[in-house]
C-alpha cells in the first residue's frame, strides 16, 4: 500500500480538514485580512493602499510592476490603484530615465504619513498575533512559508 500523499487523509482514506495546512493557511489569511481591512478603513486605506505603502516604504522607489509583484496584484489592477493613489497625493509617479516604459512610484510626504499609520495597525495586529510564539518559531515559519512558496515554481 502506498503512502498517502496529504497528511490530511488518514490511512483509511479520511479526510481531516484540520489536518489540511490549506486550510490553516487560508483560514489564517482570511482573518488577517479582515483585522487589516477593519483597522486600515478607520485611517481611511484598504488593503490594495496597504500594499503599495508597504511596498514603498523607507522612501523605496519601485516600479508600478515591481509593487505589482510584491502586493502579488496583477499589473493592470496595480497600475489603477497607484493611479488613485497619485490622485490621492499619496505617490509621485515618474517615468524611468533608464527605460521611459517604466514607471516609477515612491511615496509622498502624505503617503509617508499614512504609511506610518498604516504600520502602528499592522503592528499592533502583528503582537497580538505572533506576540507569544518566540522569534525562533516566527523565523523558522518564515522560512518554511518561502519554501512553500518557491515550491511552487519548481
Amino acid at each position: 500500500m502506498t503512502e498517502p500523499t496529504s497528511s490530511a487523509i488518514s490511512a483509511s482514506g479520511e479526510f481531516d480538514i484540520e489536518r489540511w495546512p490549506f486550510y490553516w493557511l487560508t483560514r489564517f489569511t482570511g482573518r488577517y485580512l479582515h483585522e487589516m481591512e477593519i483597522a486600515l478603513k478607520a485611517l481611511g486605506l484598504d488593503i490594495p493602499r496597504w500594499r503599495v505603502l508597504m511596498s514603498l516604504r523607507g522612501d523605496k522607489v519601485l516600479s508600478v510592476s515591481e509593487i505589482a509583484d510584491n502586493a502579488i496584484v496583477k499589473l493592470p489592477t496595480m497600475t489603477r490603484i497607484v493611479q488613485r493613489m497619485q490622485i490621492d497625493g499619496l505617490v509621485h509617479c515618474r517615468q524611468s530615465a533608464s527605460d521611459r516604459r517604466v514607471t516609477e512610484v515612491k511615496l509622498t510626504d502624505a503617503g509617508r504619513l499614512a504609511g506610518q499609520q498604516a504600520w502602528g495597525v499592522a503592528d499592533a495586529i502583528y503582537s497580538r498575533t505572533f506576540g507569544k510564539i518566540p522569534a525562533e518559531e516566527v523565523t523558522r515559519l518564515n522560512r518554511t512559508m518561502r519554501t512553500l512558496n518557491r515550491n511552487l515554481d519548481d
